[in-house]
């Protein structure tokens, strides 16, 4: 239930924002042209979920969507579930299009730097001189709409050209960062049999330079559909294997511009991978319509994204991030992208880079910003006079890291905490100009996205924690999993607790303000003595103490009904896990939260296990602790660190 002690904003909207935040704009818009009235946000929001028809609608109009055909219906629903919904039937758009929309000469549409190169500028002439010629290519050798075409490519500009080339043609985007290993490629991949595959010849992380040069060949050759493979001289512009296509040549192919496909709303734009943890990786396939009309309402009316905004988040081509970011391009926003690593040379470099791009929306995974705080990273906010909001997303973003952001990076910085996923490549949940910032807390449930907090029984919860369900369907849903017949892949993902209610694996607390609280994931979440703890609380009491700079907890069930909660902790150097450690870690979780939270056991280990996108391994660990095959539990070219594996097997 509540508390008595309201919780004091770390940050409220000024006037400016209160009156000129693109969200307040597009309410005044419904007022003129619709006659619709809102006192507040969440009014706004109930008639956004309620009312699915006239919102969406709404928004096409807003956001003036070009449609090469006119729509017949807005919804069109099926007659069970969400699966098979249809939204702006008819209609014929094309993404890429949109992007071009926002050409200009006065500012560039991507800026760029990484570990080896300096702050570029790619003007918007040149991206789409670029882009026209990849898509004449593309075409030239035979890519159709539908088609696929995959990418391993690091996070630098040829990227971007590749994917608003493909979607230009009408093909499907797929793309893997290369520090994936050959099996996590090959597996997603051959689910989805590209016709044609962009390859860079290898990356820099860490200082270090990696040549993938022979694995790029030898993938391209052990997936029969692949007709074509293009190698970007990412590290050796010398580099030119045989029977490969060269990129520069392929920029140097004379083109008369872009020739956009138009696209059935539901023509699919790309396919993402779901983490892969124990079987083949899902490959979740979203809409062109979908993605467009919701990165143009997540970016422009939640992250309030204005043209000649720089929009950038720190992410690899893996990571749906990558494609989220994209949208900033529909907003007329300057995309700003690194490559490399986030502390190399040293923790200041993004933020050095924030100060020199002048960015104006930085954002982030929130281990980086626990990182960030972890090592006192020192920054001078009047060099980041431009930024106006710091995202965070991945897991859910302790209140200290809220309070170091607001007294170490900037004061009067917009922080906004988004959740969402791969699933709907967008955010459920994350944030709204004209409401204020409390410490762990994300601002609110999204327009169009109907999140209720669910008990087992699946009765909505107020200040209480549940399970995360969408109850009604978004357009950026996935159409389908690729090669999934009957949607049994589909169903399984989602549908499994709640009939015809999507159940998303998040464990949270809708609070009585209507801000929401994420506690971490349900799969992974802790019970003890019928009462659900998410992972997140142990984390965030266990990881503030200086000895401790690492920990994962698991809930392992008996046969009776009871369970044990386990916790891994990883130490800094040269400790060791005393006694004393271990009763001290016992109380801190016993005085911060209950004696519910404290651990059975407390185990100290090497490492703790992450995918490649920063995630703790929760549920695969704890099948493994409870005797399952590690085999079957996971796969290990999705680790980032496959070593740590030893501690738990």
């Amino acid at each position: 239930m509540s508390t008595d002690v309201l919780p004091q904003p770390l940050w409220k909207p000024g006037r400016a924002l209160l009156e000129q935040s693109n969200l307040k704009k597009y309410m005044d818009w419904l007022f003129v042209k619709r006659g619709l009235y809102f006192r507040s946000y969440h009014d706004l929001w109930d008639w956004s979920v309620t009312d699915l028809e006239d919102f969406w609608e709404s928004l096409w109009l807003y956001f003036n969507i070009k449609s090469h055909d006119l729509y017949l219906e807005v919804l069109q629903r099926p007659k069970h579930g969400m699966i098979g919904t249809k939204w702006f039937t008819r209609s014929k758009v094309n993404y890429a299009e949109h992007v071009f929309r926002n050409k200009t000469k006065d500012r560039p549409a991507i800026i760029f730097q990484s570990e080896q190169s300096a702050l570029t500028e790619i003007s918007w002439e040149t991206l789409e001189t670029e882009v026209a010629a990849v898509a004449a290519w593309l075409k030239q050798r035979g890519v159709r709409p539908g088609d696929r075409v995959a990418a391993i490519l690091p996070n630098i500009p040829q990227a971007v050209v590749a994917f608003l080339a493909t979607n230009a043609v009408g093909a499907v985007w797929s793309s893997c960062s290369p520090d994936f290993g050959k099996t996590a490629i090959a597996d997603r991949f051959s689910q989805i049999e590209p016709k044609v595959l962009f390859v860079a010849d290898g990356y820099f992380y860490n200082g270090k330079t990696y040549d993938i040069t022979p694995f790029a060949q030898e993938l391209s050759f052990s997936l029969p559909s692949v007709k074509d493979t293009v190698l970007i001289n990412n590290i050796n512009a010398e580099n030119r294997p045989e029977r490969l296509t060269s990129w520069e040549d392929i920029l140097h192919l004379e083109n008369f511009g872009i020739d956009f496909e138009p696209l059935s709303f539901d023509h699919p734009i790309w396919i993402l991978y779901s983490s892969g943890t124990t079987a083949k990786p899902k490959a979740i396939t979203h809409s062109v319509g979908g993605c467009l009309i919701e990165h143009h309402k997540a970016l422009i009316l939640h992250q309030n994204v204005k043209p000649g905004d720089r929009y950038f988040w720190y992410s690899t081509t893996g990571w749906m991030m990558w494609n989220y970011a994209l949208g900033s391009l529909l907003c007329g926003a300057t995309l700003v992208l690194y490559d490399g690593a986030p502390a190399f040379p040293s923790s200041q470099t993004l933020w050095t880079l924030a100060e020199k791009a002048k960015i104006t929306h930085f954002g982030s995974g929130a281990a980086y910003f626990i990182a960030s705080m972890k090592a006192g990273v020192s920054i001078t906010s009047e060099n980041l006079h431009a930024l106006e909001t710091i995202g965070s997303t991945g897991s859910p973003l302790p209140p200290e890291a809220y309070e170091w952001i607001y007294k170490y990076v900037k004061k009067d910085v917009w922080l906004i905490s988004l959740s969402g996923g791969t699933d709907v490549c967008s955010a459920f949940v994350g944030g709204c100009p004209i409401l204020p910032v409390y410490p762990g807390e994300i601002q609110c449930r999204m327009l169009g996205c109907r999140i209720e907090a669910y008990s087992e029984d699946g009765k909505p919860l107020i200040d209480e924690l549940g399970e995360m369900v969408i109850t009604q369907p978004m357009p950026s849903m996935p159409i389908y999993f690729w090669n999934d017949e009957d949607d049994e892949k589909y169903l399984g993902s989602y549908f499994e607790m709640y009939p015809n209610i999507w159940r998303h694996g998040d464990w949270i607390k809708v609070t009585d303000r209507n801000s929401v609280i994420i506690y971490g994931r349900s799969d992974a979440t802790l019970n003890r003595g019928g009462v659900r703890i998410g992972t997140a609380e142990i984390y965030r009491a266990v990881e503030s103490i200086p000895d401790v700079k690492d920990s994962l907890a698991v809930y392992l069930e008996k046969g009776n009904g009871e369970g044990t909660i386990s916790l891994f902790v990883v130490l800094s150097r040269d400790k060791t896990l005393t006694d004393e450690l271990k009763q001290h870690i016992k109380d801190v979780l016993r005085k911060e939260y209950s004696p519910r939270h404290v651990p059975d056991t407390i185990e100290q280990v090497s490492d703790i296990p992450y995918t490649i996108n920063g995630k703790k391994m929760e549920a695969p660990m704890k099948r493994i602790l409870m005797g399952q095959d590690p085999a079957k539990c996971i796969n290990l070219e999705t680790m980032r660190n496959p070593e740590s594996l030893k501690a738990f097997v």
